[in-house]
Parts: structure tokens; C-alpha cells; sequence
């Protein structure tokens, strides 16, 4: 491809001190001033000015895929900082909202709208998109996992696979989706919890088994369960039985049995579970982590997992194909071919489930099982300014678990 010449500041890795520059990441200031952007843009942008055909346009949010399934919105609070203080009108359907990506004829879902100047929005696309993309995955891929453990809590124990200048992105769309906490101490500080965790294998490889779990256990805050890891050294069988009599109060053993010596997990943990209850140790839950996923973790709970840490497959969750396409311009419906023109309403009925897409008119609408059903689209910012109360990530994350159980209740 042709190289282009654009007018913009990158900054260079080579001669920079590390104290200047030292993770592959761009800061705030660079995201907010468009240098996390595609190219592409910069150059469109500069031939809009030349050219003056900068015009006020309307531009939606849509999703290409994964096609399948409802999906949980999730990243609007960093799109209002992106766009805050720029003369952009922002609509957005509320965060932790499950929507499905087309309606029930088959129209794509508009989940966000902006209005005004191209040249005011336009380098942002790439960011924008960025900020939705992946912490909708992860959040939906959470609610899946939800869905599946019910009651039994998960908890997000990814960050180590992803950078860790995202990890309170990963942790606070994870918890959205239903985990139960999370243990990334950024992450649990953006979503107003205590970090969780357990012990690692290296306190066990430092000091041995007895000591480990004495330290681990007299290092539990006042309130919180004693959570071992047992599987370093031993048998998971006898470590589990040696480590339930010697720690009083004692309230998970944490099996992480890697694979190369894992068979079957699931019965590993029957077979755990079993060896407690007879000792009288029934109070003693059994937690599991290590390659768990949506396809695995439904047997390990009916083997009689009570608790699972949840890695790799959340943090690394597909990311959901949104795309930002104009709509309309100059207040004329215009849009590329494949593209449906015009701003859009979008309702959603609670009692049947029914999703429509109608064109704009801010009007409620009257479903066919006779609810009449308000539009899910509302506006977040006025030229900039914040003019819809921001939500807290325990109200977002209600609102996820509602719609989830109404799924859920849809599908029986």
C-alpha cells in the first residue's frame, strides 16, 4: 500500500529515555488527541478541511458480528470520555444492556449515535470502536459463563494474559457480566471491591505446603473464606484431606491440577469431594481454576466445584465487529450500500422479548403483544456535555444481570 503523508506528531521509541517512554501504550492524551487512529482518517480529515466539505452528519453504531446470540453493551463510559468536551451529540442505548445484534426482521441494531461535524468524531472511529469491541466480548462471554454457573460465583483471574495497561478494562467488564469479584487490584479498585485471590504455587515452592497454608491462612482478612492451593507438591486427594485438618475454619481448597496431570478434572474433584464429606468436612467447598472455559465448566459444577477462577477465557474473549457508519448528512438519510440510512429508534419489549428497529421519532413504541415499550436509545451528551446521569458500575452491572434473566427466561 501507498505510504501517506500525514501532519501529525508520533512520538519515536529509539532515543527516548525510559523515563520518557517505556510500555507500548498510548496515553490518554494521545487517544484524546486522535493519534490512536487509524491513518486513513487523518488524511480524510485534511481533505474535508481543504475541500470544505466538512457537514454536520449522524453516524450509528452497529454490530457485523459474531451474529449469534444477545450480546451485553459494554465501554460506553470511555466513549463518554472520549468524547466529552468535543461539540458532539452522543446517543447511546444504556451500558450493560443484552441486545441481539438484528431485530426481529432481520435490521441491524443501532447501540450508540453521534451528531454533528465529521471533522469533530471522525478521528476518533478507530478508538471508539476500540473502547466497545472488546469490553462487549468479554462482558457477554462473562454472562455466558453466568448463565451456566447460575449462583455459583466465577471469578476474573485473566489480566496476566492480556497488557496490563488494560486490566481494569478486563476486570470491570467481567464483573459486569457476573463475576463474582476479581483479582486485578486496579480492576477492583474501577469497579469499588476488594481484590480476591488465593496463594500462588511459588509460596508453596518457597516454604513447603504446611508452612504456605499456615501463612495464607493467618494472612485471611477478618470476614473473608481461607482459600488454599493444595495441588503444588501432593496428590490433590490427600493434599485436600492433610490441609482441611490442619487449617481450622478452613473454607476452599483450590485445585489448579495442570494438564499434563490432570485425566479427568472433573473426576478429581468427585473424588475431593467425596473424601471430605466422609471426614466430616462438608463445609470445605472446592474451587477450580486452570484452562476453564464455557464448554468445560458445567460438568466440573455438577462433579461438585463450588467456585471457579476464570482466566484466559474471558480476557481474551472474542471481540464483537462493531462498526461506525454515517447515516445521514446534512440532515438527509445517506449511507454505503449494505448500510440501512436514517437515525433510528430502538425498542426492546420486556414482557415478550420482541427487538425493533424503527426510524427516528423519539415516540414510544406499541408492541404487538400490546406493552407499549420505550425507546432504548437515549441521549448521553448535548455538544459535549454530560446531560444523562453516569451510572456506577454496580448499577450497570444490575442492569446485565436483569436483562440476563430475562434472556434466559426468553429461551425456556
Amino acid at each position: 500500500m501507498a505510504g501517506v503523508k500525514v501532519n501529525i506528531a508520533v512520538p519515536e521509541k529509539n532515543g527516548i529515555s525510559e523515563n520518557t517512554y517505556r510500555f507500548n501504550t498510548a496515553t490518554d492524551k494521545q487517544i484524546k488527541e486522535g493519534l490512536a487512529s487509524d491513518v486513513y482518517f487523518t488524511r480524510t480529515l485534511n481533505e474535508v478541511k481543504k475541500s470544505d466539505s466538512d457537514k454536520t452528519v449522524a453516524a450509528e453504531i452497529t454490530v457485523s458480528g459474531p451474529l449469534g446470540g444477545w450480546f451485553a453493551f459494554c465501554g460506553l463510559d470511555e466513549v463518554i470520555d472520549l468524547l466529552k468536551g468535543l461539540d458532539v451529540d452522543l446517543y447511546s442505548i444504556p451500558e450493560g444492556s443484552m441486545i441481539p445484534p438484528k431485530d426481529d426482521r432481520g435490521i441491524p441494531v443501532p447501540v450508540m449515535r453521534m451528531e454533528g461535524k465529521y471533522s469533530e468524531f471522525g478521528k476518533f472511529e478507530t478508538s471508539l470502536l476500540g473502547f466497545i469491541c472488546q469490553a462487549t466480548g468479554i462482558c457477554t462471554y462473562s454472562t455466558r459463563i453466568k448463565a451456566i454457573l447460575g449462583e455459583t460465583p466465577f471469578f476474573s483471574f485473566g489480566i496476566r494474559r492480556m497488557h496490563p495497561a488494560i486490566s481494569p478494562m478486563i476486570d470491570r467488564a467481567a464483573y459486569i457480566g457476573g463475576a463474582a469479584g476479581v483479582s486485578g487490584i486496579l480492576g477492583a479498585q474501577l469497579i469499588g471491591q476488594d481484590p480476591v485471590g488465593t496463594m500462588p504455587h511459588a509460596l508453596s515452592l518457597l516454604v513447603g505446603d504446611d508452612s504456605a497454608w499456615k501463612l495464607s491462612a493467618s494472612d485471611t482478612m477478618e470476614g473473608q473464606k481461607k482459600v488454599l492451593l493444595i495441588d503444588t507438591f501432593m496428590d490433590e486427594k490427600f493434599a485436600a484431606i492433610k490441609a482441611a485438618e490442619s487449617i481450622n475454619g478452613l473454607g476452599y481448597i483450590r485445585l489448579d491440577t495442570p494438564s499434563s496431570r490432570r485425566g479427568n478434572f472433573a473426576s478429581i474433584v468427585r473424588e475431593v469431594r467425596w473424601e471430605l464429606n466422609l471426614r466430616g468436612f462438608k463445609a470445605v467447598k472446592i474451587m477450580v481454576s486452570g484452562g476453564l472455559n464455557v464448554d468445560n465448566i458445567s460438568e466440573l459444577k455438577e462433579a461438585g466445584a463450588e467456585a471457579f477462577g476464570i482466566g484466559t477465557s474471558i480476557s481474551s474473549a472474542k471481540p464483537y465487529d462493531f462498526a461506525m457508519d454515517i447515516v445521514e448528512i446534512g440532515g438527509k438519510p445517506l449511507t454505503k450500500r449494505g448500510k440501512y440510512s436514517g437515525k433510528k429508534d430502538l425498542y426492546r419489549c420486556e414482557k415478550c422479548g420482541s427487538v425493533r428497529v424503527e426510524p427516528e421519532s423519539q415516540h414510544e413504541y406499541q408492541c404487538s403483544c400490546g406493552s407499549t415499550v420505550p425507546n432504548l436509545i437515549r441521549p448521553i451528551l448535548k455538544h459535549g456535555t454530560l446531560v444523562h446521569k453516569r451510572e456506577n458500575v454496580q448499577e450497570i452491572r444490575n442492569r446485565c444481570m436483569k436483562d440476563l434473566a430475562g434472556v434466559a427466561s426468553l429461551k425456556q
